[in-house]
């Protein structure tokens, strides 16, 4: 039986989208709202960022909450940088309380790359281990190995970097997060059709979906940004090439045409199950991108 809507759709042959939004940097909420509106019907979930590269940021599961009673489908990033294993026990069963039944397990970016660099880390699990913790919490117990008072449900994804410099050890994690429990896996950033058919010979193997990562570049020099300091990003040369052909003032429109056309070509060749479009920062063009590459939700 479904947990989720969500779920659900997993389970069928539908061409999956999802994307993501970042929570404000306070308590004005009328921005991630707006996002929410415009998105809802154009995607199957919409993902809330967790502290995204250890910015802090008003909280993943409040912008679910925000996303639920907006009529969309969350999926609740949860990263183990920030909490320990009672605070994400505590959470997930909260999530799972309130409708909150799609969790993305992340271990999340070290507090180096963030705004408060004095934080410090915690780290007491890691992606693998907290998908085995929420479907230990299914099985009826915490882990201190106490009886639960009601059991939540949960489907579960997490994360996999095709395009990374040594695939191996991605490999190896991808076969622990299935054999942990992971039933979808949205990917980083991935750029070349080649590399995404390579690993997905590699991943058909197992009963999981596969969400090809779409990022949409603004410009040549906001790649370059990325390559240089956003952990797991790489933006091929040719990439960046491309966008510096852009005219002035329409290195967006560029970003756009690439972002659908690698779309167009996921869907077409059969390269993953769907896609997770990040916009970074720009959730209001994802309509746009779904437009030029003529998918849509199927729930739209």
């Amino acid at each position: 039986m479904s947990v989720s809507l969500f779920d659900e759709k997993l389970n069928s042959d539908a061409f999956l989208i999802t994307t993501e939004i970042g929570p404000p940097k306070g308590t004005d909420t009328s921005e991630i709202l707006h996002d929410i509106d415009m998105l809802k019907d154009k995607v199957d979930a919409i993902n809330v960022t967790d502290h995204q590269s250890s910015v802090m940021r008003y909280p993943s599961i409040g912008g679910c909450l925000l996303v639920k009673e907006r009529g969309g489908e969350p999926v609740l990033q949860m990263t183990c940088r920030d909490r320990n294993r009672l605070a994400l026990q505590a959470e997930l069963l909260f999530a799972y309380s309130r409708g909150v039944c799609n969790v993305l397990c992340l271990t999340g970016d070290s507090v180096d790359v963030g705004d408060h660099k004095e934080a410090k880390p915690v780290f007491d699990l890691d992606s693998v281990q907290l998908l085995r913790m929420a479907r230990l919490l299914e099985g009826g117990t915490d882990m201190g190995g106490n009886e639960l008072k009601g059991v939540p449900k949960f489907c579960l994804g997490s994360t996999v970097h095709p395009e990374a410099d040594f695939v191996e050890p991605q490999l190896v994690k991808f076969d622990k997060k299935v054999a942990a429990g992971s039933q979808f896996f949205q990917t980083q950033g991935v750029f070349d059709p080649a590399t995404l058919r390579r690993f997905m010979q590699y991943a058909s193997q197992f009963n999981v979906k596969i969400l090809a990562g779409i990022i949409v570049m603004a410009s040549a020099r906001m790649a370059k940004y990325m390559n240089d300091n956003v952990p797991g990003i790489i933006v091929p040369q040719a990439v960046i090439d491309e966008l510096a052909t852009a005219e002035k003032g329409k290195g967006l429109q560029k970003g756009i045409e690439i972002a659908a056309r690698f779309i167009r070509s996921v869907k077409e060749e059969n390269l993953a199950h769907g896609v997770h479009v990040m916009a970074v920062g720009n959730e209001r063009i994802v309509p746009d991108i779904l437009e030029a590459a003529e998918v849509s939700g199927i729930h739209a």
